[in-house]
Formats: C-alpha cells, structure tokens, sequence
C-alpha cells in the first residue's frame, strides 16, 4: 500500500473511530441541555500578598466583571447569581450579592452564597441548575432537579462562582469574652457593668482562630494525608516527584499561554514554583513530625482567588450567538466517613458516574483531579489500581483502574496553581472543556473531595458545534464529569476508618 493511501485509510479510520465516539451524547430524552458558556477566574495568589488588602466581594467582583467581558453577556438577562466560599467575611454574608452589586449586576438580579468545603462552587454551579425551580428543592436531590431551574422555564441565564480570601480570616475574642461582652451589652446598672467586667481575666483574652480541622473529628486534612501516605505505603520521594510534576507542567502551560481562564487582575498567578528535588528534601514534615510525610512542598498552599461560570439552556445559549462549552448532564453527591476515609473520593466516586453513564476509563480523554496533597493523588491512584482494595474496601469485583498519567492534570494542579477553596471546583471544570477543546478529546473526569467525607458527582458534556443538515447539530461531543468529593477542609476528602487503614497498610 502506498504512504498516501495508507496515509488515507488511517485518517479515514480516525473520522470512523471519531464518529463511533460521539454517538454516545448521553443526552436524556424530553429533558433541555445545560450548558456550559465559559469560566474565568482571577489570578490565584500565595495569601498574605498582592491581594491582602482586599475583601472576598473584591475578588468576587472582579471574576463576575471578568466573565462579563470575556463573554460580552448583558447583566440584565442574568436570572441569578451563586457564589461559594468557605471561610465568610462577616461584613458580607451574602458574599454573592456585594459582588454582583459590585460588579454592576441590577439590584433585581436576585445572588445568594452557598458553602460546602472545597466544593462551594460545585455547590453554586449545581444550585444553579435546580435553585429558581421551588425555593424548597434540595439542590442535589436528583438529576430532575439539577435541571428543574432551566428545564421548568424558571431561569436560562445564570452565574455561578466562588472565592476564597486567606489574607484576612475572620478571628474572634474567645467564647468567654463574647458572652461577658454581650452581657455587658445588656446590664441596665453602674454596678452591674462594673462586675463584669471585673470578672475579666486573662483566658478571657484568648482569641478563637477559624478551625482548619474537622469539627467531629478535631483532625486537620494534612494529618489526614499523613495517615493515608502512611497506609498506602507513598513515599515522601512519591509526593516530592509529584508535586514537582504538578509545578512544572504548570509552569509549561502558563508559559504555552493555556491558562486561558485567567483574566488581567493586578498580577499573575504567583504559586507556581517549579525547584528540585534536593530543595523540596530539605523542607521538614508540617503536619506529623518528626516522622511525617507531608510538606509544604507537596501540599496546597493557602490561596486567595475567584472563579465564575457562565451557565445558560442551550437554546438561549444558541440564540444570543454562543457556542456552549459543555453540557451539565447530571451530578450525584456521595458520603464517607469523615475520619478515616477522607481523601479517598475520587476512588470511591469515579466509578459511579462512568457506571452510570456506561463508560469505562478507557473512554475517558482528559483527567483533572483536585491535588489538596501530593500523597493523597498518589494513594489515590494506587487505590484505584488495586484489585484487593475494590473488593476489600468498596465491594467491587475488580479495581478501578488507574488513569493514565498522559492525561492526567497535564496542565498542572491545586498544588502548583493554588487553591482558593470554594473557587477551585469552577477552575477544574473550565479546565477540562479547555483541555478536551485543546486536545480533541471527547470525554473527561473532574474529582474533587471536601470537607466532611462528601462526594459530588456532576456529569458535564463538552461540544464543539457543527451545523449539518438540520440548524444546529453537534459534532465532536464530549463528556465531562465531575467527581467532588466532601470530606475535610479541601476539596479531596472521603477517608477510610482505623481499622481500615491497617488492613491497607498490610496489604500496600
């Protein structure tokens, strides 16, 4: 055969193999499409630098305005505004609602703040959908009611975002001192104030600092990564050469100009860090020391940034002239334990959402997983390589199967962009319609976990349109799902009990 025939039926080969692979849209019958418009975010920055005279709604604001000139939408067809965050301003509670104001959205556009961990802006991305619907529907009931908000007619235009501010937490006088405080507020006489506060010490004084552990468990997630590095036998070389992959390819992206969610705001992302291996080794263990694996080197840092989506029903999309970026198909939110299985979601919550669509991992093009900790991507990963954890662990027949690292976060991650907590779930989902569109892909994994061993399974589908026959058809159509799981305090949580783990420390 000559080179320009075989030239000829490889390609042809390819358009066959391309078209079997978008048959499958998973589009569900007598129900609208959900799409994706675009995603920016703000640069995400090192807490306690350029941002740190700032507020949340700041940041806020300046992703809202962001997507307003990127995408070219009129504010006054925006329905609603969410937004996430974790750890709230007390000045504005509604954190939503200043930056919409601030961003000059009308005072009619109704915006309310959700929080659920790391996966805040997962959270507002799918209240989005179902929120307008009834103000009593819970917004991860059911697939019916993740598309309830367009599909009823309700809203076709809506934001979604979240921020996270590091630089200012909020640090209140002890519980002693508030109620002697309040009561102060309340005594009617001389006297009585005079008693009170004479009934100040010096414990009264001590400040409360915002918990960066679990409440049930008193556990922070970097013990937790320890613990499961630890079971899982990762080694802190593991974590060290993950971590610095994570950096690099970031580092590669940036400089390739594919870190296209970012807009101009002050400075540019400033985490990125690619070193050594020799420089990561002398950092000392953060969290279990002296014999801990866990760095700062090989964890996420503190991070203040915003995100924000663009989401509309795929016939307003089409009629103000947009090309959707990706379908929201479904989501699913599954819990763990959140003391021994927190950072494990992505293993546990993978499967569930490729069963559910009749997928297997073999389908899947692009992979972004949320990196809290290096040691807890690398456990997870050996997790879902191993037939003795499914069937031990899980009750699977057989394991999950591993991703191929090729494409897997190739454009770096949490630990090397930073992670702003409840604005990093609309950074992993812009990235992977941007990669899936870079790459022609067709199909990709999102996962993510959180704080309290939850998990939350959104399915989104990114298409490249093409008109055919009829008005609008859809050419390469690809899947994006995305897996978040809740457990801890960032976005990968999901755990395993005590006795779990040293049944997965024998084995690994």
């Amino acid at each position: 055969m000559s080179t320009t025939s075989a030239h000829h039926s490889e390609h042809t080969s390819s358009q066959v193999h391309a078209a079997a692979k978008t048959k499958k849209t998973l589009a569900k019958p007598n129900v609208k499409n959900i799409v994706l418009v675009d995603g920016v975010r703000t640069p995400f920055l090192l807490s306690g630098t350029s941002y740190s005279d700032l507020m949340p709604h700041d940041l806020g604001r300046g992703a809202l305005q962001g997507l307003l000139n990127r995408t070219g939408v009129p504010k006054e067809i925006v329905d609603h505004i969410i937004y996430g965050i974790v750890i709230q301003e007390v000045k504005t509670s509604n954190v939503a609602r200043e930056a919409a104001l601030g961003a000059g959205f009308s005072d009619k556009t109704p915006a309310h703040t959700v929080t659920m961990a790391c996966i805040s802006s997962n959270q507002a991305m799918t209240s989005v959908l179902c929120v307008c619907v009834c103000v009593f529907f819970v917004s991860c009931v059911c697939r019916s009611a993740a598309v309830g908000l367009i599909a009823a007619g309700q809203c076709d235009v809506v934001v979604a975002g979240g921020v996270e501010f590091m630089s200012d937490v909020p640090i209140r006088h002890s519980r002693k001192m508030r109620k002697t405080m309040l009561s102060l507020n309340k005594a009617k006489t001389l006297g009585q104030r005079l008693s009170l506060l004479g009934s100040i010490r010096m414990g009264h004084l001590m400040p409360e600092l915002p918990a960066v552990a679990e409440f049930s468990t008193a556990e922070s997630m970097g013990h937790s990564a320890d613990r499961l590095a630890a079971a899982f036998g990762v080694t802190r070389v593991e974590q060290d050469e993950y971590a610095l992959r994570s950096h690099r390819l970031a580092k590669k992206a940036q400089d390739e100009g594919l870190l296209s969610d970012i807009i101009s705001f002050q400075v540019p992302d400033n985490g990125i860090r690619p070193t050594s291996m020799e420089q990561m080794g002398k950092l000392k263990p953060a969290f279990v020391k002296p014999h801990g694996t866990v760095t700062a080197a090989n964890s996420s840092f503190l991070t203040d940034g915003a995100s924000a989506v663009l989401i509309m029903s795929e016939e307003k999309a089409l009629a103000l002239g947009y090309k959707p970026k990706a379908y929201l198909r479904d989501f699913v939110y599954v819990s763990q334990d959140p003391k021994d299985q927190l950072l494990l979601g992505p293993t546990y919550a993978t499967p569930k959402v490729l069963e559910k669509s009749g997928l297997t991992m073999e389908d899947i093009d692009v992979f972004e997983f949320h990196e809290a900790f290096a040691g807890q991507i690398v456990a997870n990963l050996k997790a879902m390589d191993s037939d003795w954890f499914a069937q031990n662990c899980m009750g699977r027949k057989s394991k999950v199967g591993v991703p191929p690292m090729e494409k897997f976060n190739t454009w770096g991650g949490s630990l090397s962009l930073g992670h702003p907590f409840a604005a990093t779930g609309c950074r992993l989902v812009t990235t992977v319609a941007h990669r899936l569109q870079k790459e022609g892909g067709q199909y990709g994994v999102v996962a993510a976990c959180a704080a309290g061993g939850q998990v939350f399974l959104p399915k989104y589908t990114y298409a490249q349109l093409a008109r055919a026959d009829t008005e609008y058809s859809r050419g390469a159509t690809v899947q994006v799902f995305l897996v978040h799981s809740f457990g801890l305090f960032s976005v990968h949580v999901l755990c395993m009990k005590m006795t779990m783990c040293k049944s997965v420390q024998k084995h690994f």
